[in-house]
């Protein structure tokens, strides 16, 4: 079975993943986007209503659209590279991918039929919920004092320095613990769904828990 795969960039929705959080997998019977937090899509060749090529700047800004059928999906899906976007439907097609996207509708993969349920956002509702709800509350911490004039120095401080530890933590078990991943991802999704996204949290969220941190108790 022939495959092609590509590192790009995507954008889902409104929300944008840049090179290179972004990877195109296509065989005969699939072809997936995994843009991590932006979103993890899957499709079958009867999803696809076409691809077309899409540039909105040259270079930086190029691509491929595909129009889908998947009502739980966002409309707009846009795969960003910096190849020449009929290069990349060539490689597509000779998959085999959209010589089946007008064939009869049949009995869809159950797997990816459930997996289309969920959407494409890989973590489960109440996670961003309640995350942001504690970093706020922590940016509160600190910055309430400041404004009324309770606490002199900088905005942050101890808030920020226990947000940012809270953030590394949480990148850091997404990456190690099955078990937490477990706790915060959507059924069927897995480490490879968020990993990039996940390694590039835990490094900036630790180089700013070390800069905050030695301005704060300097």
């Amino acid at each position: 079975m022939k495959q092609f795969r590509l590192t790009g960039g995507a954008r889902i929705g409104r929300a944008n993943a840049t090179y290179p959080f972004a990877e195109l997998y296509v065989d005969e019977n699939t072809l997936k986007i995994n843009a991590s937090l932006v979103g993890n899509l899957i499709f079958q060749p009867q999803d696809i209503i076409s691809i077309k090529s899409y540039k909105a700047l040259p270079l930086i800004g190029q691509g491929i659209k595909i129009l889908h059928r998947v009502d739980n999906y966002k409309q707009n899906v846009i795969f960003w590279t910096m190849k020449d976007p009929e290069f990349v439907i060539s490689q597509i097609k000779q998959t085999g991918f959209l010589e089946k996207a007008n064939f009869p509708l049949t009995e869809k993969d159950q797997q990816i039929v459930r997996q289309q349920r969920q959407g494409g956002h890989p973590l489960k509702p109440f996670f961003p919920v309640v995350f942001i709800l504690l970093w706020n509350i922590l940016l509160l911490y600190d910055i309430l004092p400041f404004f009324l004039q309770k606490r002199s120095g900088g905005p942050f401080g101890f808030g920020i320095c226990i947000a940012l530890g809270l953030l590394f933590l949480t990148a850091l078990m997404t990456l190690i613990s099955a078990g937490f991943r477990k706790l915060i991802l959507k059924e069927g999704r897995d480490l490879e769904d968020i990993k990039k996204f996940a390694a590039f949290i835990l490094l900036i969220s630790g180089v700013m828990f070390a800069a905050f941190f030695t301005l704060a108790f300097s």
